[in-house]
């Protein structure tokens, strides 16, 4: 198939565990359709300023790790740590901004900078409790990915990707998206109905599986 006519748009924030959960499953879903299918990773950011930012040490923190993420992480064969920190996001979405602009700019090579960025941020976070609001600390994982840093920290010192962070998040506000990882399908740029939390690979199967048998359409017998 030459374009991609199912798309799934996936709204997620980098402090939010079930995002990150939600990788390894889209990875398999992408395995499976193949060009059929496109994945866009997008900005939504659960604690803009200036709303408060969760307490790292707090009991509800603990308690949906311990009642969810641990054992769902167990499921899904990852590794998660409850960060000792929480910081806001919205430099981070910058810095996967940029990187997809870096993919933009490389044609007909295949880099896939904004996907080896994201694993790379959400690893740090919920591996090493990576501060995601340093700038010093975003342009560290990006030189170590061989890209380049010095880039990166000028476009996020100009603030050059925060109006596209915010139009995702205007997006997902106004497709009535209020829980991550947020997920969005469209048929052939028609949208086709949305999942919220993360959802299990065989229900993601399911739905794209569904959205395929409209495009074969109805057959005879």
């Amino acid at each position: 198939m030459s374009a991609a006519r199912i798309t799934i748009d996936v709204f997620s924030d980098y402090v939010c565990p079930f995002c990150y959960l939600e990788e390894p499953e889209l990875a398999a879903l992408k395995a499976r359709f193949g060009d059929a299918l496109e994945i866009r990773w997008r900005a939504f950011e659960l604690r803009p300023e200036p709303a408060p930012t969760l307490e790292p040490d707090g009991d509800y923190l603990h308690d949906i790790w311990g009642r969810a993420v641990y054992p769902m992480a167990e499921e899904r064969g990852m590794t998660l740590r409850l960060p000792r920190i929480q910081p806001r996001s919205r430099l981070a979405h910058e810095a996967t901004a940029w990187a997809k602009a870096v993919d933009a700019q490389r044609t007909g090579e295949k880099i896939d900078a904004a996907d080896t960025l994201r694993s790379a941020l959400f690893r740090g976070f919920f591996e090493d409790s990576l501060d995601l609001a340093n700038p010093a600390a975003l342009v560290a994982v990006a030189a170590d990915l061989g890209l380049e840093g010095e880039s990166l920290e000028k476009a996020l010192g100009d603030g050059r990707y925060r109006e596209q962070v915010l139009a995702d998040q205007q997006a997902a506000r106004a497709l009535g998206i209020q829980g991550v990882p947020g997920l969005r399908f469209s048929l052939d740029g028609e949208h086709a109905g949305i999942l919220e939390g993360a959802q299990p690979r065989r229900q993601l199967l399911l739905a794209v599986e569904r959205l395929l048998d409209l495009m074969d359409g109805p057959t005879d017998g």
